[in-house]
């Protein structure tokens, strides 16, 4: 049994290689950076070449600059964009077998402030939401010739394997440095606002959870559950003994890219997953690994 996974030196990847070697599966890692197989995505006659050479039972898409910054923009279409048509083109010339798991984003939905759901419609809000949507359309597509294409709808996961670009990590590295001793401040945006903060090792799981199946294709997989960043700050620096108050500055004119960003998981968790890593489990095991 053989999976392969383009983004693996990724947070996703991590995990999703770690939990499929658990399963026997041979994988093969593609990325750009870390030691893994430097398989271009972008590049149609080498990818169409992999998956012919390996017929896998599973690929699985997570590469992607996970930005919504502007200066992405062509990076992440080649990335996103062309290369789920690359895939999805290969697989149907050569490996019409292999169930293919596209990653998309809550980001490509019109946010109303409110639990968004599969059914809301798109919103090319930015350069990175252009690229998804995009995907998706091509995975619909491509289900028109019988191929299994499922896409996974992404909210705001993480765990100890994210770099510092995000808040999560940005906040639970600030208050481990702290711990051990530091004396410094970080200024952050607004803290009212609202968003999920799943374990990437429980989203993972949904991945697997969605691609078992053959009558959802698209889901969301979040838990459901928002949280503020201000709940995050509380969660980080009370495992520490400290007050966040004491080592946060606030821009006051700071204007967030939304007030909410949490998803309605009724779909993945009617096929029986549901994230099992609380908030204040994640935020201990970020400071501590």
């Amino acid at each position: 049994m053989t999976a392969i996974i383009f983004g693996a030196n990724g947070q996703d990847g991590f995990y999703l290689k770690e939990f499929l070697q658990q399963l026997n599966y041979t994988v093969i890692g593609v990325s750009r950076s870390g030691d893994f197989l430097r398989t271009d995505i972008t590049n149609y006659d080498e990818v169409a070449k992999l998956i012919s050479d390996s017929q896998p039972d599973y690929i699985f898409h997570l590469a992607a600059n996970s930005t919504t910054n502007h200066s992405a923009l062509f990076e992440n279409h080649a990335t996103i964009s062309t290369g789920t048509l690359n895939i999805l083109e290969a697989v149907k010339k050569y490996a019409a077998q292999s169930k293919v798991f596209i990653s998309g984003s809550g980001l490509q939905f019109k946010n109303n402030d409110l639990p968004i759901k599969e059914t809301d419609p798109f919103e090319a809000r930015d350069a990175y939401s252009i690229s998804r949507i995009q995907s998706v359309y091509a995975a619909r597509y491509f289900r028109k010739f019988g191929l299994k294409v499922y896409v996974g709808y992404f909210f705001n996961h993480d765990s100890p394997q994210r770099t510092e670009r995000h808040m999560a990590k940005k906040i639970s590295a600030l208050a481990k440095r702290i711990k051990e001793g530091s004396k410094e401040k970080l200024e952050i945006g607004d803290i009212t606002v609202i968003k999920e903060w799943t374990f990437a090792g429980d989203v993972v799981k949904a991945i697997w959870t969605l691609v078992q199946q053959d009558k959802i294709f698209e889901a969301n997989l979040g838990s459901g559950i928002g949280y503020s960043i201000e709940e995050w700050l509380l969660a980080c620096f009370e495992s520490i003994g400290k007050d966040w108050k004491e080592y946060i500055i606030l821009k006051n004119d700071f204007i967030p890219e939304y007030k909410q960003l949490v998803s309605n998981p009724s779909l993945i968790f009617s096929l029986g997953w549901k994230p099992q890593i609380s908030l204040k489990q994640l935020a201990k095991m970020m400071i501590e690994l």
